[in-house]
This record gives C-alpha cells, sequence and structure tokens, in this order.
C-alpha cells in the first residue's frame, strides 16, 4: 500500500490500525517468558500489581521467576511503586514447589525479606527482626554469595561492603559450604542499595528461584531481575 492510498483511506473515513514502533516493543517484551509462576498478580512489563481478594492470609499473590539465581545473575531488586493498603510486600527466593498461597518466608524452601515489618522470614510463618520497614519509592534487593574459587577473588567490593568483610565472607563460603550433605548458601537482602543483613540457609534442588508476594488491594511493584548487568 503506497502512502497516497494510505491517505485516502484515511480521509474516506476506513479503518485502518497502525501499530507505532513503541506498540510493537511492548508486545514483544512483555516479560511474561522471565517468569515461572504469576498466582494473582498482574504482569505488565516490569510491573507487578497484586489482583487477588485480600481477604484473608490465604489470598497471597505469588510471582516466581522461571531461571534460578546463580554466580552470573545472583541478585534482583524491585522498588515499591504502590505500597497498597498494607503494604504487605515480601522479596526472597523460594524452591521451584513452593505454595502458590504462601508468602515467600512462610514456608519450607523459602526464605524472604518482609516490607511491612522489616522482618526476615525462614521457612516458617514467625520472623525474626532484621531491618527497617520499607515503604513507597524504597527499593528492595535480594541475592546469594555464591563460593568463590580462589583464583577469582575480588576486593571489588558492593554495597559499601568493607574489603575485610568481603574477605571474610569468601572464606567462609569456600571452606564449608557442604554440612551433612547439603548445600548451604548466604542469602542477602539490601534497602537502597545498602546491606541490611544475611542469613544463610540450604539451597535447595533446582535452586532459589527470585520471588515476590503481595497481598493488599493496590500494592505495586516494578522487578529488575538483572539490575548488575547493565
Amino acid at each position: 500500500m503506497n502512502m497516497e492510498h494510505e491517505r485516502n483511506n484515511l480521509e474516506m473515513g476506513e479503518n485502518v490500525n497502525f501499530v507505532t514502533q513503541d506498540e510493537t516493543l511492548m508486545l514483544v517484551d512483555s516479560g511474561e517468558e522471565d517468569w515461572y509462576c504469576l498466582h494473582d498478580i498482574t504482569l505488565n512489563g516490569q510491573m507487578l500489581e497484586y489482583n487477588g481478594q485480600g481477604t484473608s492470609i490465604l489470598d497471597v499473590g505469588l510471582a516466581q521467576a522461571k531461571q534460578p539465581l546463580n554466580t552470573t545473575s545472583h541478585y534482583f531488586e524491585i522498588e515499591i511503586v504502590d505500597p497498597g493498603e498494607n503494604c504487605f510486600i515480601a522479596i526472597g527466593l523460594t524452591e521451584k514447589d513452593y505454595p502458590k498461597n504462601r508468602l515467600p518466608g512462610w514456608d519450607r524452601g523459602s526464605i524472604a525479606y518482609h516490607a511491612d515489618d522489616g522482618k526476615v522470614f525462614i521457612g516458617c510463618g514467625v520472623g525474626e527482626k532484621f531491618g527497617p520497614k520499607c515503604y513507597k519509592g524504597d527499593t528492595m534487593g535480594c541475592g546469594i554469595s555464591f563460593p568463590v574459587p580462589l583464583n577469582q577473588r575480588t576486593h571489588n567490593l558492593s554495597f559499601e561492603e568493607s574489603s575485610r568483610e568481603q574477605e571474610a565472607r569468601n572464606e567462609r563460603a569456600s571452606q564449608d559450604v557442604k554440612i551433612n550433605g547439603s548445600d548451604f548458601v548466604e542469602v542477602f537482602f539490601t534497602k537502597n542499595g545498602t546491606m541490611v543483613g544475611v542469613r544463610r540457609v540450604t539451597l535447595p534442588c533446582g535452586g532459589f528461584l527470585p520471588s515476590i508476594g503481595m497481598l493488599s488491594f493496590h500494592e505495586k511493584v516494578k522487578v529488575n531481575l538483572k539490575p548488575l548487568t547493565g
């Protein structure tokens, strides 16, 4: 179809549908291929929004990424765009077959940092005092410190960690990564780029999937699964 014919169609009121370049990109880059599970959560590009009932603790919205964290992609972040009614937002890691109606951290095979109370939950419904609460505009991060081989150790630091702390972390990870036949890793959490804390947990078979949980109306977060890859 040439431009003159196209112009004539518009003047004659014919229905001609055009898709702009931006719309084409949005259609192609929906982000759905990055996710293993989206339960009671709506995905719009990088935005995750809770769309559950929000009436009981069984109305959890759960998003699990398709690929587990690994030595190449070991960290992810969310920005709280809308805290909703209660900011029942959790960032953490879950095993692949984690229950869809449970916030990350509440059940076995998971660990999570919860925005509403600043607690860390490790495989049970009772949390530990851990860090600050998080609000609208805050960025919460979660990652794994995998064992670092001797010939790959570095003093290039992330999250304002001192060289002595990083060296000690490397030593602990490389000295004893197996206890009673189980793999252990150190999971860390951040708030606005600053380290909040670290917990040592068992790595499940199949690895840990980046996971986000929500539980109250209008909660919305922007997620970045690979913020350190540029």
